[in-house]
């Protein structure tokens, strides 16, 4: 399967630098994936779109303000260190820039030296450790100091650093957003749960590898990146319950998907979970547990469309991208949503 069976052709200006001002009222796209039948609808009318019945699983990982900028001691050079994965001892694996310049043993400050941190290790694929020294609690340090790590297709200062985090993100870990959620309001939350679908969460903590492009020929030859995810046994009894019901999973992002489909028994049967994951969906991919999907519209060759692509079809899925291009709606991190079912 070629990667550039994925392709799509995007206009830069349809790239959303900015947060819609109301989460809900960001477009919707519906897609039915037996017909390829498209819908264009606002997002708060996804409720619509639900049944008693059905189960919805959102994914609560917090986004890290994982962006330090700082200085190379001594000399002062300028540097940016990216916070990856939390690798114990006050040691964590991140990018750096300039990376020749931060080799093994070079000394870091950030905040007129409120953190400091010293390169301990060299990665292969170029990754470094830096273990980190503080006073107080890091995550703390983090949020005086770090910023938003925005996707690098976003050019714009973000204003309010909530906007990149969904309003339900509680546990903290990842170094991007799961951005289908972003979309959703406690009020609108509220109207699904009263309809009567079951709301459960789950936890990936979203590597950058998110956008990582494709850069094989083929998608076969695409290694996958691992991140780490969580399912309480509360949201496998829910989904279990919902299945056994008649009703409908519904994932919230390619996160959610990807976390339950990882864990979950060929018939479908979900136990609690915790555990490093780095499945890769593409067509001829046979779901066991999702029926229906929320998602952002995603980048042309990316694992993301790949994933998109298996569970509606690459034709009905480029062919509602082509609807979307044409319809002008907002695109990626920021951009409007998808319904497919």
């Amino acid at each position: 399967m070629k990667t550039s069976d994925f392709y799509y052709d995007l206009p830069e200006e349809l790239i959303a630098q900015t947060p819609i001002r109301q989460r809900d009222t960001s477009r919707l796209m519906t897609l039915d994936r037996k017909t390829g039948a498209v819908e264009h609808h606002h997002f708060y009318e996804l409720v619509d779109y639900l049944n008693p019945g059905d189960c919805l699983i959102l994914n609560d990982s917090r986004v890290l303000p994982a962006r330090l900028l700082g200085q190379r001691l001594p000399g002062g050079g300028a540097c940016e260190v990216l916070l990856l994965i939390d690798r114990g001892d006050k040691t964590w694996e991140c990018l750096v820039r300039p990376g020749r310049k931060m080799r093994t043993g070079a000394k870091l400050s950030f905040g007129d030296g409120q953190l400091t941190a010293q390169v301990v290790g060299e990665l292969k694929g170029g990754n470094r450790l830096v273990r980190f020294d503080y006073e107080g609690i890091f995550l703390e340090v983090l949020e005086r100091l770090g910023k938003m790590p925005l996707p690098p297709y976003i050019k714009e200062e973000l204003q309010d650093r909530e906007r990149y985090q969904t309003v339900y993100a509680k546990v903290v870990g990842s170094a991007a957003a799961p951005t289908a959620g972003l979309h959703f309001t406690p009020e609108l939350l509220e109207k699904i749960a009263a309809k009567g679908v079951g709301i459960g969460y789950v936890t990936l903590h979203v590597g950058l590898g998110t956008f990582r492009p494709v850069k094989e020929d083929t998608v076969e030859g695409h290694e996958m990146h691992s991140e780490f995810c969580t399912i309480p046994q509360e949201t496998a009894d829910l989904i279990n319950r919902t299945k056994a019901a008649g009703g409908r999973c519904v994932c919230v992002g390619t996160t959610s998907c990807r976390t339950l489909e990882s864990w979950a028994a060929e018939d479908g049967h979900m136990e609690a979970k915790a555990g490093w994951t780095d499945i890769f969906i593409y067509p001829g991919y046979r779901f066991k547990v999702m029926d229906a999907l929320v998602t952002n519209f995603h980048l042309p060759e990316s694992t993301l469309i790949m994933l998109v692509s298996a569970f509606a079809g690459r034709e009905h899925t480029l062919a509602a991208y082509e609807a979307a291009v044409k319809e002008r709606y907002r695109f990626f991190s920021f951009g409007d949503a998808m319904f497919l079912y």
